[in-house]
């Protein structure tokens, strides 16, 4: 056979379809394959491995190109060699040994060698490759597989799926054209339904159907070829049936490709047992979880001790769990779609109600350690974990409000969870899952006791003090007859908070002092210092700022003494509110920024909130009008999130915003709303950046090596600073980019950054992009503030 022969029957079929996507991918991959000589593209069934690999391997100018061989149909080990032979056309003529022949065929050649789908011959396939790369210099070689070959020399690159849109970008009006998974969605939709496009009333559910199905092409594709029948509303509606629904008929596509289920089946079918039991128990988990979380949940019976870690590392190097690095933490998940195959293997087996409740039973443990704790240094992390948790709570609670018997156990974690939906930032699903779950408890049960004050908090912060009120009647009933002083004291606790929300301060102060007195009795130093900042807040409204001062500095001080922060950031917050009544800005200032500076660890969005508050009356008071708009701003976008307002912390601190807000109207005008206005899409974890950015800056003082660190605000010379993203774009400005190629480089509509140009040149007052230019030119150069 001829070379030109040889060379046509390596190669595959065309590719009939166009390539989506990957354009830095392919530039990485065709990099590693110029300066590597064995690269092996790895990742889950339908990541798109096989095309992403040819289309490298024929980009790289080898002069003997790009050969490339089909190992999936291979059924034994021992055959890989000979289809290898086989497919490259090498002459059957003797009876050497068939890598030999291979060699001497491709001696002096310079080639890229694809050998596409290797994951079930691993051995086979590693054993030639060794032999071949090192009798022959000039060749490369490219594997696809779903894990490494495990081999020295070997560069593994990991194929992810292709990028999803946001959530929020359901309700966006850009195209989306700019997003690979929907490029992709809306190329093949096309093949079968040529005027498919994204409207404004498909977007929501284009946006749901590509971020369920993890941006798996495959996945996509086979969606795709049902809309020429169903409306992408439809397609997501059923895709609790997706392995019946995402089934193709394509003859000419690999039999394991032609449904969802043959792909999945298959990556089954090369684990081992250990590896199948933990992929079905790791179903149970609907976000990616800790190793400590996986060992405690799935850990028992035949995984018991390192026989997990070893089914946990096998399932990652078959890219059916995914490890996530975040510095020195891994968190472990799956892809939607693997993790629902594990769950009918899971309810096959008779498993699924055991692990549901050691899944629920662990996370409660976390939360019962997260409130021991909660009064020393463990605070921030504990909050950390646990929010990185939540979806994992979420899905523990809804368990126990769904199944019989195990009710009490799910209000046990969600009120164990306090801290979390307070300080977390989670009000609203906190209020629904324990509203949720208290009709299914036993009247006059301790139990319900704490469910209730629980709620009764969580009511207040959102400023429904009626609702507030009721629960924690039927709290103060329990309390009494079971003579709980610990409920007793939190009855107080949060009595003393509804009057102050209400406006009778010698209510709420009598009811502080009472529930201080309890808390003490019972040992519960970390509820005395919350009810005594809180008791600050109502001396400082009660008109004595003096006495609030006294006891925030005793807060400060106890709460410093054992390492807690959480209510001395409260602490630091009333006293700033105490020194603006007394009229003294520079230690409202400092106050404040010390509040901000522990709210970089804790993330806390009440506390964030009310710090923004406090920042942009201080700036208010101190002349700085410009920053006390952008910083309102700021706060309205906390508060949005949360799902509250100031005004639920009554009508006391709702009457210092105004006034301080009609301020700045009456000397901004007009100008006033747009600055809020451009902060009004503002993260909880950039508000905290921005805000103590700027209250730094006021203070005159030099930025601490942290907050320089962490800081998302670019000072401008008129007071106005930039978002993160304003900045980004402002630097991208002044490297002589074009919005559309601003556009291709962040990954967001040349729509969005038309807006944000518009807003840059607004603020920094320029007429034209020069001036953007001339500005970040003189701010990198000015030393930091």
């Amino acid at each position: 056979m001829d070379d030109g022969a040889a060379r046509r029957h390596s190669r595959t079929i065309l590719p009939l379809t166009s390539f989506v996507g990957r354009r830095q991918t392919l530039a990485k991959l065709e990099t590693e394959v110029r300066s590597c000589r064995l690269v092996s593209v790895t990742g889950p069934g339908g990541v798109g491995k096989t095309r992403t690999a040819l289309t490298a391997a024929e980009r790289v100018p080898f002069s003997g190109g790009a050969r490339v061989v089909e190992l999936a149909s291979v059924t034994h080990p021992s055959q890989v060699a000979s289809t290898v032979a086989t497919a490259l056309g090498v002459p059957d003529q003797s009876n050497r040994d068939t890598a030999d022949r291979i060699v001497d065929y491709l001696a002096d050649t310079e080639t890229v060698l694809l050998l596409d789908n290797c994951e079930h011959v691993l051995d086979a396939a590693a054993k030639l490759v060794l032999r071949l790369l090192d009798a022959l210099p000039g060749l490369r070689i490219l594997t696809t597989s779903r894990e490494p070959l495990g081999i020295r020399g070997e560069r593994v690159h990991l194929l992810t799926p292709l990028a999803v849109p946001d959530a929020s970008d359901a309700c966006g009006t850009s195209t989306l054209d700019h997003v690979p998974a929907v490029k992709l969605l809306i190329d093949r939709a096309r093949d079968v339904l040529p005027a498919f496009a994204v409207t404004a009333e498909n977007r929501g559910a284009i946006v749901a159907l590509c971020r369920r199905l993890d941006g798996l092409p495959l996945a996509i594709e086979l969606a795709a070829v049902r809309l020429r029948s169903l409306s992408v509303s439809q397609v997501v509606q059923r895709l609790d049936r997706r392995f019946t629904l995402l089934a193709g008929t394509d003859p000419s596509a690999d039999p394991r490709q032609r449904s969802l289920r043959a792909l999945i089946d298959w990556s089954h079918d090369l684990c081992g047992p250990d590896e199948r039991l933990l992929w079905q128990r790791m179903a149970v988990f609907p976000a990616p979880v800790g190793l400590e979380t996986v060992e405690q949940v799935c850990g028992f019976g035949d995984l018991d001790g390192e026989r997990l870690f070893d089914a946990l590392d096998g399932l990652v190097g078959k890219s059916v769990v995914v490890a996530e690095r975040q510095g020195e933490r891994v968190r472990y998940r799956q892809f939607v779609t693997l993790r629902e195959y594990g769950a009918e293997l899971l309810e096959a087996a008779g498993e699924e109600e055991l692990l549901r409740q050691r899944h629920r039973d662990h996370f409660a443990d976390r939360a019962c350690l997260c409130v021991r704790r909660w009064c020393g240094p463990d605070q921030a992390d504990d909050l950390a974990r646990l929010r990185a948790d939540h979806p994992n709570l979420l899905t523990a609670l809804a368990w126990s409000a769904e199944t019989p018997g195990e009710a009490a156990a799910g209000a046990r974690l969600a009120s164990l969870l306090r801290y979390h939906w307070i300080a977390g930032g989670f009000l609203s699903d906190g209020r629904r899952w324990l509203e949720r779950l208290l009709p299914l408890l036993e009247p006059g049960t301790a139990d319900r006791g704490e469910a209730l004050w629980t709620t009764a908090w969580v009511a207040l912060i959102q400023g429904d003090r009626p609702a507030a009120q009721s629960y924690l009647d039927e709290c103060a009933e329990i309390a009494d007859a079971l003579g709980s002083q610990s409920l007793q004291g939190h009855v107080r606790l949060w009595r003393a908070l509804l009057n102050l929300f209400a406006g009778d301060l010698d209510a709420s102060e009598r009811f502080y002092r009472e529930a201080i007195e309890i808390h003490g009795v019972t040992g519960d130093t970390g509820l005395v210092l919350t009810a005594s900042f809180q008791l600050a807040m109502a001396q400082a409204y009660a008109g004595r700022p003096e006495d609030a001062l006294a006891t925030c500095s005793g807060v400060v001080e106890r709460a410093s003494a054992v390492g807690e922060r959480w209510n001395r950031a409260y602490a630091h917050w009333a006293s700033a509110i105490s020194h603006l009544h007394l009229g003294q800005v520079t230690e409202a200032r400092t106050a404040i920024i010390a509040a901000m500076r522990i709210e970089q660890d804790f993330r806390d969005g009440v506390c964030t909130a009310l710090c923004t508050e406090i920042s942009s009356w201080v700036a208010a008071s101190a002349g700085q009008l410009v920053d006390a708009a952008a910083l309102e701003g700021v706060a309205a976008s906390v508060w949005s999130r949360l799902g509250t307002s100031l005004r639920a912390f009554g009508p006391h601190a709702t009457a210092d915003g105004r006034r301080h807000s009609r301020r700045v109207e009456e000397q901004l005008g007009p100008k006033a709303a747009a600055i809020r206005h451009d902060y009004a899409q503002v993260t909880l974890a950039d508000a905290v950046k921005i805000g103590l950015d700027l209250v730094v800056r006021q203070s005159g003082k030099a930025v601490s090596p942290r907050s320089a660190d962490t800081s998302a605000a670019v000072p401008s010379t008129s007071g106005a600073p930039l978002t993160p993203r304003e900045a980004e774009i402002a630097a991208l400005i002044a490297r002589g980019r074009t919005n559309k190629a601003i556009a291709a480089e962040l990954t967001i509509s040349p729509r969005t950054v038309d807006g944000h140009v518009e807003r840059i040149l607004r603020k920094l007052d320029c007429a034209s992009r020069a001036q953007i230019a001339s500005w970040v030119t003189a701010a990198n150069a000015r030393p930091p503030v």
